[in-house]
């Protein structure tokens, strides 16, 4: 059996590879700290990456933040809760998450609700309007929807 043999990274080297690591991608720091960690780059060097990264608008919790909420509501047609988690298990601060979710306009998350709903409407056949509409909410709300709007929505359809 071979054995994994660490190669060492020195500092600089490592502040390159992140460098180019962040500017491919948005990343939160707990991604940028993991990658470190999978470097060999502890302590205080890491920190001091963590640092000069930020410093040099590489790394921002913010930008970050927002960019996820957008892409997540836009592309994958998340709610806000499924996204508040996500970010959370990012360990993304509660003000970064209150900001993002200002990049939801109210009248795009209606919008995609309805979308939402008439796809689902496509592949559930109950025998009855009140099964439908709780077939209906149950989908939205494991979206992430949150439970008060989607019942609104579905008692309007």
């Amino acid at each position: 059996m071979r054995r994994k043999t660490t190669k060492y990274v020195s500092k600089d080297d490592a502040l390159k590879k992140l460098q180019r690591y962040c500017a491919y991608q948005e990343r939160c720091h707990q991604e940028v700290r993991q990658k470190l960690l999978d470097l060999g780059i502890y302590g205080d060097d890491l920190e001091d990456i963590i640092v000069e990264l930020i410093k040099d608008d590489f790394l921002n919790e913010l930008r970050f933040a927002q960019i996820y909420t957008g892409g997540k509501f836009r592309i994958k047609k998340w709610g806000r809760y499924r996204i508040k988690r996500e970010l959370k298990q990012r360990r993304i601060s509660e003000y970064c998450i209150k900001k993002a979710m200002l990049e939801i306009d109210e009248d795009d998350y209606i919008k995609t609700l309805h979308e939402i709903f008439e796809k689902r409407l496509k592949i559930i056949s109950e025998p009855n309007d009140f099964m439908t509409n709780g077939n209906l909410a149950k989908y939205a709300i494991s979206r992430g929807f949150e439970s008060d709007i989607v019942w609104r929505e579905v008692k309007q359809r």
